[in-house]
């Protein structure tokens, strides 16, 4: 739990819930159910271990946050995911109540590779063992075929080694699910990208192509994300969200905010899996996916 003010708020609110839920609690000292919910939300947050991170506004004495978010009653709370308000409720709810709001929007717990597979981790294959590697995660979803997480990892790699038409039936039965689960929807996003470049020809050609039609002019969103999916084909990650930055700098809200959409889908992708920590120790970040949400963030709230 943080203490969040209008100094902190754009770090631990804004940047931090493009990575993690962030659940607001407006509270203030004389609130007689603030100081029920207070410890009810700090009991749950330690049992979802990391999946969401709490933050309280003290409403009296931050008042411009609490005009920012309408609030007319306290304790009020506000769930962020990717820097926006998407749900919220009134009042000291009880736990059965908090935890219903927070597992409809809440990402499945984060689950070790090696843990998904039901061995131990002493037992998991080496990284420089890729036929290992392979067989372990597609063992972990033939025998979790509804986890996503495990899905994700399997069709990722797929997709990674180049196994297009695999990744392709791998993914199908999760195919309904990618408009609501991130992971899927990122996934989907990088075998749209891979389509696109197959039909664009030959890449040099195809780079060549849009690379003049963006010199004859920087407003050519089209032939901007054009080259970001050949960049995301490729797996030139940084380059193709460096292309995405271009667009949002210049309208954030094209297509339906498809760049900003499709920067996300990749850093769900190139992002590391969690690794396990000592408790109230927070796991490394990765710094390349560090550093562009921070970037994103910096041109989305401009």
């Amino acid at each position: 739990m943080i203490n969040v003010s209008a100094e902190n708020f754009q770090s631990e609110v804004i940047e931090a819930s493009a990575t993690t839920p962030v659940l607001v609690d407006f509270w203030a000292p004389w609130c007689g159910p603030c100081k029920v919910i207070g410890p009810l939300l700090e009991k749950v947050e330690a049992q979802y271990a990391g999946r969401f991170k709490l933050v309280k506004i003290d409403s009296d004495q931050e008042q411009e946050l609490s005009q920012a978010f309408g609030i007319r009653s306290i304790p009020t709370c506000v769930l962020m995911i990717d820097g926006k308000p998407v749900d919220g409720f009134m009042g000291a709810v009880p736990e059965s109540q908090l935890k219903a709001f927070l597992d409809k929007h809440l990402p499945e717990a984060d689950v070790l590779e090696a843990e998904v597979t039901g061995v131990a981790l002493s037992d998991a294959p080496a990284e420089d063992d890729p036929a290992a590697v392979h067989e372990a995660l597609h063992q972990a979803l033939l025998k979790n075929p509804d986890s996503d997480d495990a899905r994700f990892a399997y069709v990722k790699l797929l997709l990674q080694e180049g196994r297009n038409a695999e990744a392709k039936t791998a993914f199908a039965p999760a195919a309904a699910k990618a408009a609501q689960v991130r992971q899927l929807n990122a996934l989907q996003r990088w075998m749209a990208a891979l389509e696109c470049s197959s039909a664009a020809g030959e890449p040099a050609a195809a780079m060549a192509g849009f690379d003049a039609a963006i010199a004859a002019n920087r407003r050519d969103f089209d032939a901007r994300f054009g080259k970001a999916q050949l960049l995301m084909a490729g797996q030139l990650w940084s380059q193709a969200m460096d292309e995405l930055l271009e667009i949002l700098m210049r309208d954030k809200g094209w297509s339906e905010e498809l760049a900003r959409k499709t920067f996300i889908a990749i850093l769900d992708i190139i992002e590391p899996p969690k690794v396990k920590v000592a408790d109230g120790q927070i796991p490394p970040a990765d710094p390349v996916v560090a550093t562009y949400r921070r970037r994103l963030s910096s041109v989305v709230l401009s």
